[in-house]
């Protein structure tokens, strides 16, 4: 018997459990557990917590966070993946540990970009193109013009291969005809603070990483302005189509009861629009369209894995 095929029993017995302890009393009767695969700290950890508060106060239990980090966040999700589910292990943090992890070549992740079903999106981190507060580049066309006029003497940073901030200017890199040379740090803080100590020329970031410090954002890879900048123009307003955005929030087992995920879709969205989520989604500089429905979280994630995965073997990382 193969171990595809055990697996597949496992996961219909697990469902089937599952399923008649839902009916046999209303979730959830006991506590929940909800893994966040980052430190603690962290901008997911942050807006973990506070749903976990949210949640609780609407259904009557504790969600609990635990915070399961390493690999990329390929442990904590395997984690959930492998859970029973009867929806009392739940997942929060980024799609990326489900639309990179699992089709990089260089990542051996113990589940699959399906392993998990979404419950709600809150969580929506966009990406930003600066430069040093002193650069010439005024906009994103200056770089354009620039490394068109003199190849190879433009350099951008970036947290590492694979991660979004790579594949987001390996995107528009792809949409722009453009060859830029790239310069892997270990952390975006280290992106950062190469860009300002002169090593590369322009560097891609998360947004919340640039509040403060001494740089230009050219541009933003959203499909609106950000309401922290709502003076920076997006790539696409530039002429680049091109928006690849973070997105997150709490999914649960793949085979986890339709009836136990629609519960938790309906509590995630009143969830989402309290006073306490709504305040830490501020503090770490989400958007004011953070949230989304189950059915357009599906989509987006949907769309996202197809995406990165021609994305990837284009750069020759996928498997």
């Amino acid at each position: 018997m193969s171990l595809v095929y055990r697996t597949a029993i496992v996961v219909a017995l697990w469902a089937a459990l599952a399923s008649q302890h839902a009916n046999a009393q209303p979730f959830p009767s006991r506590p929940v557990q909800i893994v966040n695969p980052s430190v603690p700290g962290s901008t997911t950890d942050i807006l973990a917590r506070a749903l976990a508060a949210a949640l609780s106060a609407r259904l009557g239990q504790p969600f609990q966070v635990v915070n399961r980090a390493g690999g990329g966040g390929s442990l904590g999700t395997a984690s959930v993946a492998h859970a029973m589910p009867d929806g009392y292990t739940l997942f929060f943090g980024a799609t990326y540990v489900l639309t990179v992890l699992p089709a990089m070549r260089a990542v051996e992740a113990a589940y699959t970009s399906d392993s998990l079903t979404p419950i709600c999106q809150t969580v929506s981190n966009a990406m930003v193109l600066a430069v040093r507060a002193d650069s010439p580049f005024q906009t994103v066309n200056d770089l354009v013009e620039a490394a068109r006029s003199a190849p190879g003497t433009i350099k951008y940073g970036h947290q590492g291969i694979g991660t979004i901030p790579n594949l987001a200017m390996e995107e528009f890199l792809d949409v722009s005809k453009l060859k830029i040379e790239a310069a892997a740090s270990r952390s975006e803080g280290g992106a950062l603070s190469e860009l300002l100590a002169g090593t590369v020329d322009v560097a891609v970031v998360v947004q919340g990483t640039v509040v403060g410090r001494d740089v230009r954002i050219l541009g933003i890879f959203t499909e609106e302005r950000h309401p922290r900048f709502p003076e920076v123009p997006t790539i696409r307003e530039q002429g680049f189509e091109v928006a690849p955005v973070s997105i997150g929030g709490l999914m649960a087992p793949a085979a986890t009861p339709r009836e136990v995920v629609t519960r938790l879709a309906a509590a995630c969205e009143q969830a989402a629009k309290d006073p306490i989520y709504v305040e830490a989604a501020r503090q770490v500089g989400q958007p004011d369209s953070y949230f989304a429905n189950i059915a357009t979280f599906r989509h987006r994630l949907n769309r996202d894995i197809d995406i990165k995965k021609k994305l990837l073997g284009r750069m020759e990382l996928a498997k």
